[in-house]
């Protein structure tokens, strides 16, 4: 049965929180700050805050700028994941993973699903890894947030969640990396 194994010790992650919006300020940025708040309540640090506009380079040069610094272990991003012509975040991360995180929108969906229908639709959540960092790219609405946080990030980003979570896998990430570079090749 999936859960806490409070045998373990905690890890606390360095966690960086990205809004998207053309139209956020820190003070009304209610998304970020539930992000913020939900992971110093579990535990973790706020490696950096940032809200960005709705712009492909200024998304993919804050994002790319905290997978390069290897004090931040996840990068969670809210807002920008619709259909509309200025939502342009996965557009903006996805070019940057090394590997696509499939399930994670899937089981957002699945989490979406009873609480808002079909209209869960309209989200593009998504997710994956690039320079040993995970990256959570979720709806700018706090409910989205909240749900993205407690029903999958809160137990993924705990060591002790069983049966499997990310923080093991943690360091095993940048595995092709230290061998491209053993065999002297450019990364």
């Amino acid at each position: 049965m999936p859960g806490i194994d409070e045998s373990r010790p905690f890890v606390a992650l360095n966690i960086a929180v990205l809004t998207i919006s053309d139209t956020r300020v820190m003070e009304d940025d209610r998304s970020g700050s539930l992000l913020v708040e939900r992971l110093t309540l579990a535990g973790h640090r706020l490696a950096d805050r940032r809200i960005v506009t709705d712009d492909v380079e200024e998304i993919r040069g804050a994002v790319s700028a905290w997978i390069a610094d290897p004090t931040v272990d996840v990068v969670i991003t809210t807002g920008g994941t619709g259909f509309t012509g200025r939502d342009v975040t996965p557009e903006a991360v996805e070019p940057l993973f090394e590997k696509r995180m499939e399930g994670f929108s899937t089981v957002f969906h699945m989490i979406s699903f009873p609480k808002i229908g079909t209209s869960t639709l309209q989200s593009r959540a998504t997710a994956g890894v690039a320079n040993a960092t995970y990256i959570f790219c979720l709806p700018g609405s706090p409910g989205a947030c909240r749900d993205g946080w407690d029903e999958i990030l809160a137990n993924q980003l705990d060591v002790r969640f069983r049966p499997c979570n990310f923080v093991e896998i943690l360091p095993r990430l940048d595995e092709h990396l230290k061998r491209a570079k053993a065999k002297g090749a450019t990364v």
